[in-house]
């Protein structure tokens, strides 16, 4: 208690170092925890289940002929069709088997109508075996069980996450029996999931879980079927280990009853398929992976970011601790008479490095707590920048890991950046101390100079990381903006609505679809009006394959392509050009020939040449080639900025007989806000029920389908000018202290003969080699980080040359700026002065 007493009292007699450190630690903490909360939540913690290690997730790779289907759960190679699930799952009752339990989970977008009021939500459907495979009871009612889901379209019933309960029905207990209606569909509440338990993929969150049994009343206008069909997938699969199982052992006993399944019973259905891709089919491995986190496609596309902001917090926290121990050392001149009295009167030196050590740890422990200040901001940036869509996969919040990992970086920084000041100032000759306190007592001799040295050397080297690394993602996000997407996104505005999931038909959907373009139309300052089933840079994608008039394909051949039903005049409301043939008009229905635009990708991929137009299309391995192209146009983004452009097909939806969603696109020619409130209210004077869903402008959706660029780079500029702007506090205050160390030898090398310039060029000549060193092992550095960084980057190499010859130039530059006063302060040194001095 005495030496924190101390501690505080010193502290508050040298203000001005104490106000830098703190300011300095409270950034590089703030930065490390702020990018550790989000590490933690998005690849560290586990799901709050019992037991969660022991959870392994199943995968099935290609090739898979037929339909697929995938979300956020994982991609394509993650998904297995209905029958060989239940096939498996068939297998863990057998004495031998090596799973306690196995269940499956799909997401789906859903309406949700409750108490009189409908919003648009996630929902998740889950075989009976889900949550007792979890090892989780209900908070409220029943959990949905094995009996459940035994008959296909049957047990009508709901369990609410506990979130949704909380927030939609205020916790009340008597919810359970009431209706809920989703998508259209009258299901009896049964139970409330236990609190903290969200599903079990990251990034989903869903309001509801309903039996995977209900999946096509849940799902309207899905094509009949996907139970029993093997080529369909669609299945997110998981199952829990034996104790004392490994991984190793539990993908060798399932892949015994998998290899049986594909030979014996899926092998035989399948036609059309070469030698090659039939034993490619049969030699198929199942996965078995860790499923600890869940399953979830997010953990795999954050790593490289966090790993890369990881490494960009730790720099700046080394350089403000670098700038920090050079402060201390800078004190401890001052210091050293009260060190040598102390030592004198029988003070051991490890007292006196334990003192030392505790007001750099009090310094850390201040800065540690108001670095939780900064990190809750940095948090609520990042968060601000999330797509709604996605929001969900962290929250900007500060729980007890990020407390004790904050405590914990605290003491290690105090540790490490006080432990040599306390060192070198207790290293004293106590005769030449108390009789002239002179030479070590201002500085603590030549290790104390040359360790000064390696420090801001060590602060520009990783400035010079910094500034790279910046640059790469300023440059990447320049080349992002400038991308011709095909599309004139100024002045557009989108939403959805999906009353399909409200359980409307196919031809009542239809007519509302009409009727909101026809008053879409009339809206003031309105120029062109169209639809379009998927979103333009929502993300989402729709692929089938397809026989080309005129194409020959073998069996192994590509012939998928990615389609969008649109509405009439899309190309000319989103000013796509088109090359040659014409637009939708109204007048493309059903019962009249049906019509496809193609993209420049789709001709030269199926070989049209300049033959497209009057050449017909058919839907799969067909001989019914019944759609002809009418259009071509210019390759225009399809779901993601950096993505190629694919070959793509575009059908009039007014053709197609089951449209029960659609993306609106509204071009009108000024302020956004009167058509955001003119849309809600017009869909409510429609339907007070039909949720509008995704309104913004395409401006916005392009930004937040760049989001993680501008991240990124965003949070790597504002690190890299912090870095920069410490290194440079550091570079000046090692050569301020060095010209004060110097005076004398100043003083006499003027005496005899120095001019001022060349004293000046002393000293810059210092800098520019701290400069040089520094600026050479950043740049090692960098190119290192570049690496890492390469698969975030659009347009340019993780090594560019002249981002890094800026990034040397620009640092150069700050350290000339940084030596360029105490060189002047030096040139200025009167000789007879410093021969007095000290």
């Amino acid at each position: 208690m005495t030496n924190l007493t101390f501690a505080l009292r010193m502290l508050r007699k040298t203000p001005f170092v104490t106000t830098m450190a703190v300011l300095s630690l409270a950034l590089g903490i703030g930065a490390n925890a702020a990018v550790f909360s989000m590490f933690n939540q998005i690849l560290v913690r586990p799901l709050p289940v019992h037991d969660p290690s022991s959870l392994v997730n199943l995968t099935a790779p290609p090739p898979k002929p037929g339909s697929s289907s995938s979300d956020d759960a994982g991609p394509g190679t993650a998904v297995f069709s209905y029958p060989m699930y239940r096939d498996l799952e068939k297998e863990q009752d057998k004495p031998d088997a090596v799973l306690v339990g196995m269940a499956a989970h799909r997401s789906f977008g859903a309406n949700i109508s409750a108490r009189s009021q409908t919003l648009n939500g996630r929902a998740m459907m889950v075989s009976g075996s889900y949550f007792t495979v979890l090892g989780l009871q209900p908070a409220l009612g029943r959990l949905i069980g094995p009996s459940d889901d035994r008959t296909v379209g049957e047990s009508p019933v709901v369990v609410l996450t506990h979130a949704y309960w909380r927030a939609r029905f205020g916790s009340d207990p008597k919810v359970i029996g009431e209706a809920l209606v989703v998508n259209g569909q009258s299901l009896t509440i049964v139970g409330v999931a236990p609190q903290g338990f969200e599903g079990t993929s990251l990034g989903i969150t869903p309001e509801v879980f309903v039996p995977i049994t209900m999946r096509e009343q849940m799902q309207p206008g899905l094509r009949a079927g996907s139970f029993a069909a093997r080529n369909n997938y669609w299945v997110y699969v998981f199952a829990r280990l034996e104790p004392g199982v490994s991984l190793e052992q539990a993908r060798a006993s399932i892949n015994v009853p998998y290899h049986a399944i594909l030979n014996d019973v899926e092998a035989p259905l399948l036609q059309n398929m070469s030698a090659q891709t039939m034993a490619q089919f049969r030699a198929r491995q199942a996965g078995v992976e860790d499923g600890a986190h869940g399953q979830s496609t997010i953990p795999r596309e954050a790593r490289t970011p966090l790993l890369l902001l990881g490494c960009v917090a730790g720099f700046v926290l080394l350089i403000a601790c670098a700038n920090i121990a050079n402060l201390l050392l800078a004190r401890s001149g001052a210091r050293a008479g009260e060190m040598a009295v102390r030592l004198s009167i029988g003070a051991g030196r490890r007292q006196l490095v334990t003192q030392l050590l505790v007001e750099s740890c009090v310094l850390a422990i201040i800065g540690g707590a108001a670095g939780l200040v900064v990190a809750k901001w940095t948090l609520n940036f990042v968060y601000g920048f999330m797509p709604t869509d996605v929001g969900t996969i962290f929250l900007p919040e500060l729980d007890l890991s990020i407390l004790v990992f904050s405590a914990a970086l605290a003491l290690g920084t105090g540790v490490l950046f006080g432990l040599f000041p306390a060192l070198q100032s207790t290293r004293l000759s106590l005769v030449t101390m108390l009789k002239s306190q002179s030479g070590q007592s201002s500085g603590g001799g030549r290790t104390a100079a040359r360790f000064r040295t390696l420090l801001a050397t060590v602060q520009v080297a990783l400035s010079m990381a910094l500034l790279v690394a910046a640059g790469l993602f300023v440059r990447s996000l320049y080349n992002v903006s400038r991308v011709n997407l095909g599309v004139n996104i100024e002045h557009v505005v989108t939403f959805s609505l999906s009353p399909g999931l409200n359980g409307y038909s196919a031809l009542r959907s239809q007519q509302l679809f009409d009727e909101i373009e026809r008053q879409l139309k009339r809206f003031p300052g309105v120029k062109a009006v169209s639809s379009g089933t998927i979103p333009i840079l929502g993300g989402g994608n729709s692929q089938n394959n397809l026989s080309v008039e005129g194409f020959r394909a073998d069996p192994d051949t590509n012939t998928t392509a990615s389609y969008n039903y649109v509405g009439a005049n899309y190309l000319h409301t989103l000013e796509i050009p088109l090359l040659v043939g014409r637009d939708f008009t109204e007048s493309d229905v059903i019962g009249t020939t049906k019509v496809v635009i193609v993209n420049e990708r789709f001709v030269k991929k199926f070989n049209l040449g300049s033959e497209a137009i009057g050449k017909h299309i058919g839907l799969g391995n067909t001989t019914t080639l019944d759609m002809e192209i009418v259009g071509v146009t210019r390759d225009a983004t399809y779901n993601d900025v950096k993505d190629e452009v694919p070959a793509v097909f575009l059908r009039p939806h007014r053709q197609i007989a089951d449209v029960r969603s659609l993306s609106f696109y509204v071009r009108g020619t000024g302020d956004a806000e009167p058509l955001f409130a003119g849309i809600r209210k017009m869909v409510a004077a429609l339907d007070a029920n039909l949720p509008v869903i995704r309104l913004r402008t395409l401006e916005d959706q392009f930004r937040e389908n760049v989001f993680l660029d501008r991240m990124m780079t965003i949070l790597a500029a504002a690190f890299a000018v912090l870095a920069t702007l410490l290194a440079a506090i550091g570079l000046y205050g090692v050569l301020a202290y060095t010209v004060m160390q110097r005076t004398r030898e100043i003083g006499v090398r003027m005496a005899l003969g120095a001019t001022p310039g060349g004293v000046r060029m002393m000293v810059i000549r210092q800098v520019g080699w701290m400069a040089l060193i520094g600026c050479g092992i950043g740049a090692a550095g960098a190119i290192m980080l570049g690496r890492i960084a390469e698969s975030l980057l659009y347009g340019l190499h993780g090594s560019d040359p002249l981002i890094l010859g800026s990034a040397a130039i620009a640092l150069a530059s700050v350290a000339l700026g940084a030596g360029a006063i105490p060189a002047h302060r030096a040139s200025k040194v009167d000789p007879m002065r410093a021969l007095r001095y000290e």
